[in-house]
């Protein structure tokens, strides 16, 4: 699917949560926004996987979706 943003890899550090892209590109929101995922433990965070073609990511155990174009657009306008 062409212009379709797929993730590769996700991390998180005590402030971010960072997702790699397929591309080489990263994106670093504040995971401030995501209050589910800032309660959640290590272990959860860790325990992801990639849906709808690479460009969403499911944490199954804590029921929460996030799409990697709604990061992206949220990221562009939290700067403007």
């Amino acid at each position: 699917m062409p212009g379709l943003i797929k993730g590769k890899e996700v991390h998180f550090d005590d402030h971010y949560l960072h997702v790699v892209l397929e591309d080489g590109r990263m994106i670093s929101t504040p995971i401030s926004w995501y209050p589910t995922l800032q309660k959640a433990t290590i272990s959860q965070l860790k325990n992801y996987r990639f849906i709808c073609q690479e460009s969403g990511i499911e944490w199954e155990e804590l029921d929460y979706h996030l799409s990697i174009d709604g990061m992206l657009f949220r990221s562009e306008h939290a700067a403007a």
